[in-house]
């Protein structure tokens, strides 16, 4: 008989993902990235045997628990369960599965209601990261519905406030992991920023690209993507993080200039197919890039006077803003904090049937 397992799936902003307490997997890390894998359908490229949307976007888990810390309600660890390949990623963060985070750990009774708006403090344990959700919770329980559009995601939904409390160099250990705001990379210009999530910021017209292409038109630039993976191979040495030859960071971001109504515009690489919209800890790294002198953002970027700026990120299919409050001066600011608002939905709630591990042969067949 199959053995159930309780799974809650869950949009969270642009991304799609699988929602477990950590207590219902395995202790073993190797057994539990076993596991996940037979859950989401990987490695098959297809995921047809599992829940996972054959895209990297719907292919993601988040594991919670309460918190060891006294200053955060619960853990959370995100996993990348790679399409395609028997590999599942701990090392970087999501912030889009973070947004359903708060909402699950309601549901799943590790965080108590206490009035119509439940704050859930979060330590991302990939990171080390805290941030605070605000969640709708009125009459006692989540309320999804609301009036709040993010663009990616059709029809509207609560807002879910996210305010991210320390982000600089989560994974690289420095905001700027080279030690400089500006690199040439293979003969390219770059900038490598770490501020929640690794990114190379490049400048779209280095690649024969004007950064205004369709998803597809990318993703059919092979030219263009071999040279972008040759200068990610390269930063991701600059950056510290080794061979990330089968690793999704750091991230690739292809700039240009602004269109009305943004600060810049941009096409993601996850790593090396373009993202439909852009991550949340990407956004707020960019975001980071284009308000501190030196980097090559911060030329093309168009940003609003005063110390605590809404940037508008563009992307394929819209716009996503990011709050930066800013110290210091205008000419040589710090970011302290960002934050940014996202919304979530439980789709559905229940018991996943993980695929069974390789059977032997039966005697006599090949």
């Amino acid at each position: 008989m199959q053995t159930g397992i309780r799974c809650m799936l869950m949009r969270g902003g642009t991304s799609k993902g699988a929602y477990f307490v950590a207590e219902d997997l395995p202790t073993d890390v190797q057994e539990r990235d076993d596991l996940l894998l037979r859950i989401m359908g990987s490695p098959d490229s297809r995921q047809i045997d599992g829940i996972g949307g054959a895209h990297p976007l719907t292919s993601k888990v988040a594991i919670v628990s309460r918190s060891q810390s006294p200053d955060t309600d619960v853990d959370f660890l995100f996993a990348q369960v790679k399409v395609g390949e028997s590999l599942v990623d701990t090392k970087p963060n999501c912030g889009n599965i973070l947004a359903g985070v708060g909402p699950f750990a309601i549901e799943r009774g590790l965080v108590p209601v206490y009035s119509d708006e439940t704050r859930v403090r979060v330590k991302t344990i990939n990171t080390g990261t805290r941030a605070e959700l605000i969640v709708s919770t009125p009459m006692g329980a989540v309320e999804y519905e609301g009036n709040e559009v993010i663009d990616g995601v059709p029809g509207s939904a609560a807002a879910i406030p996210i305010n991210f409390l320390d982000t600089a160099g989560s994974v690289c250990g420095m905001l700027f992991p080279t030690g400089r705001r500006l690199e040439n990379i293979n003969g390219i210009e770059t900038t490598c920023v770490d501020n929640g999530m690794p990114i190379v910021i490049l400048r779209a017209v280095d690649f024969g690209l004007s950064g205004t292409e369709s998803c597809a038109e990318i993703d059919a630039s092979q030219d263009a993507l071999a040279k972008i993976e040759s200068v990610r191979i390269e930063a991701g040495q600059r950056m510290g993080l080794g061979d990330v030859s089968n690793a999704v960071v750091p991230k690739m971001f292809l700039i240009s200039d602004p269109l009305k109504g943004m600060c810049i515009n941009t096409r993601s690489l996850i790593p090396r197919k373009c993202h439909d919209s852009i991550g949340v800890f990407a956004a707020v790294s960019v975001a980071t890039a284009c308000v501190l002198p030196g980097t090559i953002a911060y030329s093309m970027a168009s940003k609003p006077a005063g110390m605590t700026k809404g940037l508008n990120l563009g992307h394929p299919t819209g716009i996503f803003l990011v709050r930066l409050e800013l110290s210091g001066t205008e000419e040589n600011p710090s970011v302290e904090r960002g934050g940014l608002i996202r919304t979530a939905r439980a789709l559905f709630d229940g018991f996943v049937f993980p695929r069974a591990k390789k059977l032997k042969a039966k005697e006599g067949m090949k």
